[in-house]
């Protein structure tokens, strides 16, 4: 295992936006397969191009966008002190956690192939339930990243903690919008 560990930081370093893409698709990848093995019980059969696109999600946006915004972060905001980490945590949730929501949501719709008016039915019917679910999640674990995990191992670290909240995106980025879940926003 301290060698995989040691090839990972080798790889972190000397290429660290592929690395943070590649370790984003593994995680959005097994997210999507844990809920639809294990959380969805609704006997739909495997979906393997539903698999295809958050994989790809990871890869594109989560681990590109995720590099560029945490060190963005932290060269703006250097240090762990309680007040530093309190305001990343805030920058995190409140300004990025939506955007992060919006660009998940229009990347599906557009590997969908759906239409603009089908993004705005789900984001009507669905940020604010991801915005929300995601306080809940990365409030406590983004404390912890930014107080105790060092800048080059974040989108690792987040990664880890994304596999179980992807079974929660997952879920909501294939739910069905259905009109009485439409909330203007």
């Amino acid at each position: 295992m301290s060698k995989v560990w040691a090839a990972y930081n080798r790889l972190l370093e000397s290429q660290p936006l592929l690395t943070k893409a590649l370790t984003s698709f593994t995680g959005f990848t097994l997210g999507d397969i844990l809920a639809q093995c294990f959380v969805e019980k609704d006997g739909k059969p495997y979906d393997i191009n539903r698999t295809i696109r958050l994989g790809s999600f990871g890869l594109l946006l989560h681990g590109t966008t995720g590099h560029y915004f945490y060190g963005f972060l932290d060269s703006k905001l250097p240090g762990t002190k309680p007040v530093t980490v309190a305001t990343k945590v805030a920058i995190d949730q409140t300004i990025w956690n939506p955007i992060f929501g919006i660009m998940f949501f229009g990347y599906l719709n557009l590997v969908e192939g759906k239409s603009f008016q089908e993004y705005k039915d789900k984001l009507n019917a669905d940020l604010a339930t991801a915005v929300m679910g995601s306080w809940a999640v990365w409030v406590p674990a983004h404390t912890v990243n930014f107080a105790f995990i060092p800048p080059s191992q974040r989108l690792l670290y987040i990664n880890s903690i994304q596999i179980g909240y992807n079974i929660f995106l997952s879920f909501l980025g294939n739910k069905e919008v259905v009109k009485d879940d439409k909330k203007e926003l």
